[in-house]
């Protein structure tokens, strides 16, 4: 896979399934128009597809419980997402809302009138209400610590508000925006069940609670008070489900997501279905629903992402999807169950799970994935992935460490590596104590000890790949991004004699600006590292700089709120009046999802330089 690839991939997003009717979203790059394009396609019992919409980028489809209507989110060009309908036999799509700021997913009634969705709603003069541009607005007054997040920005002045729309395009707000809104469900057609800040967010906190609302408007109601954080809620016969964590204060990271069951008519406490150690649901992969015998959710299991049926009383999940594969998306119906399945050779396919059916999309040929197994010097199993290029090397190799540190490397087709393994690079891909899908305690390892455990599994899983005839323990390049530049920023001064040169890519160089810069720094830095400056100073790679000498790649978006600006700028500093080989690459406009999600010409350009820096220094 070449950087200019990307054009070649096409990406199944959600999916949706209602008798033979299944529908899916896809996504493809387009780097002449710098934008992403995509329809609503069909998938047909035998694999086939057609096309099913031809709006710019469709996405988030719900078919209504009565089978007669679709309805998605519709990009046209810069436009913000609006949700529109169709008839499921065909017709032109029908747009019901347009609101300045967009809308979000729409999320059917049960009769099939209305639909509820959640929108951010801007104060009067703001976000484009006005010709005026930003620079006429007032200045924001910031009273809390909650106050942007990254990729959305300022918050305070475009609170989410809990919305119904009917089908003729009457839109109401059910909540006032004096508290964020977030997941909304119908209890009934009367009734929406939501997501919110515990006490409604009257102060800051990272734990929610699950409340009731008219749908006509009207008191709200505490339904759930969480335990920690409480997410996507559903109701099944009697009884609400939902996933939630457990935590107090701010000790909220690293925690498995479980599913959760309370009555509705509040007769019992909420009861934790899953084992809080073994099982963590991935909620990117979609909103769990139930069918005749349990609820369908996925769950991460050593790299793997399973969609799994957990029984409605708890117990030990059915693997419905496992193996090698990520499960990146489902949906049921009741009785059929449909997949879009992730593999290492594939962006993904869309899977009839009954049938086995697949169908493929357009993608790029694919380098050989191998599993590594082995242990750190402790003993402590580590496990992770080599991506190999052709021919028999030995193949200089490049050191990946993934973000989070609460994520993970999977068994799901990394564009990434794919590209630097087809450049001629083995691609070693860790999952170091930190990352999830390996028990709770295993991602809680590193909380206080960051730069000890997991750069024993790191390094252990290296030596790994380096015992093998096709690579090169002489030409070796370490790489990450977020959590995995905050990895390579340590590794480089601690264990720069192991590498040639770095690529640190949105990283936390020092964790005491980090904790006032960062959206999510106030707490983030004293879960992780506790509260002592001292402690987070001997965590925080920018206080060994001057072990660096290396050549040392700083790269950073623009309006990274996430790892903020500032921490990339403090370590090329720190570095380049050292006189240390260093660069600093900046990509305008784009947050911390840029390796995911960034402008498609940003994208490439990113690849064109990984590509230069490693072919100067690992000599490729």
């Amino acid at each position: 896979m070449r950087p200019e690839d990307l054009q070649l991939l096409t990406t199944p997003g959600t999916v949706a399934v209602s008798g033979d009717l299944v529908l899916v979203s896809i996504a493809t790059p387009d780097l002449d128009k710098n934008t992403y394009r995509g329809g609503l396609h069909r998938v047909f019992p035998d694999g086939t597809t057609s096309p099913w919409t031809h709006g710019d980028r469709d996405n988030a489809q719900r078919i209504s419980p009565d089978g007669r209507l679709v309805a998605f989110l519709r990009v046209a060009g810069k436009s913000k997402p609006q949700i529109y309908v169709a008839p499921v036999d065909g017709g032109e799509p029908r747009r019901l809302t347009d609101l300045p700021l967009g809308a979000g997913a729409p999320v059917w009634s049960p009769d099939s009138s209305r639909l509820a969705f959640v929108a951010r709603v801007p104060e009067d003069g703001r976000y484009g209400t006005t010709d005026d541009g930003p620079e006429a607005e007032a200045p924001r007054r910031i009273t809390r610590l909650d106050y942007r997040v990254d990729d959305v920005g300022f918050l305070a002045d475009r609170r989410p508000r809990l919305h119904v729309v009917d089908l003729d395009g009457v839109v109401a707000e059910v909540t006032d925006g004096s508290f964020d809104v977030s997941d909304p469900a119908w209890i009934d057609s009367e009734t929406l069940v939501f997501v919110a800040p515990r006490d409604l967010g009257a102060v800051e906190t990272l734990h929610s609670s699950l409340y009731t609302v008219p749908a006509a408007g009207g008191e709200v109601s505490l339904l759930v008070r969480g335990s920690g954080e409480a997410s996507m809620p559903f109701v099944a016969g009697s009884s609400l489900y939902y996933l939630g964590t457990e935590f107090t204060g701010i000790d909220a990271v690293a925690r498995n997501h479980g599913l959760w069951k309370v009555p509705l008519d509040g007769s019992a406490e909420p009861v934790r279905l899953t084992d809080v150690e073994t099982v963590d649901v991935e909620r990117l992969s979609g909103q769990p629903v139930a069918d005749a015998a349990g609820v369908l959710l996925v769950v991460r299991n050593r790299g793997a992402l399973e969609l799994q049926r957990i029984p409605f009383d708890g117990g030990p999940g059915e693997v419905l999807v496992g193996g090698s594969q990520a499960v990146k998306f489902f949906a049921t119906d009741g009785s059929s169950v449909v997949a879009v399945v992730s593999t290492p050779d594939s962006p993904g396919q869309v899977l009839l799970v009954d049938s086995g059916v697949r169908t493929a999309f357009s993608s790029v040929d694919a380098r050989r994935v191998v599993e590594l197994n082995g242990s750190a010097s402790d003993g402590y199993p580590v496990h992770g992935w080599l991506v190999l290029p052709d021919g028999d090397g030995p193949h200089p190799v490049v050191l990946a460490v993934h973000g989070g540190p609460f994520m993970y490397h999977s068994w799901g087709f990394f564009d990434e590596a794919q590209v630097y393994a087809s450049a001629g690079y083995a691609v070693v891909l860790p999952n170091p104590r930190g990352s999830a899908g390996y028990g709770q305690s295993h991602g809680q390892a590193v909380i206080g000890k960051f730069g000890t455990v997991d750069v024993d599994d790191v390094l252990s899983l290296l030596d790994v790949a380096l015992a093998r005839e096709d690579t090169d323990s002489e030409r070796v390049g370490v790489m990450g991004g977020s959590y995995g530049g905050f990895m390579t920023s340590w590794l480089s001064a601690h264990h720069g004699e192991r590498f040639k040169a770095a690529w640190s890519e949105r990283a936390v160089n020092a964790w005491d600006s980090f904790s006032g810069s960062s959206d999510i720094g106030y707490f983030f830095a004293d879960a992780y590292c506790g509260t002592d400056p001292e402690a987070q100073r001997a965590m925080s790679p920018l206080t060994y700089a001057e072990k660096i000498n290396l050549p040392f790649a700083v790269v950073h978006s623009e309006q990274d709120w996430r790892c903020p600006l500032e921490q990339a700028q403090r370590m090329f500093v720190a570095l380049k009046r050292r006189g240390v080989e260093a660069e600093m690459l900046i990509f305008p406009g784009e947050g911390h999802e840029l390796t995911r999600s960034g402008q498609p010409r940003h994208r490439k350009q990113r690849f064109d330089a990984v590509l230069e820096w490693w072919a100067r220094y690992l000599n490729c």
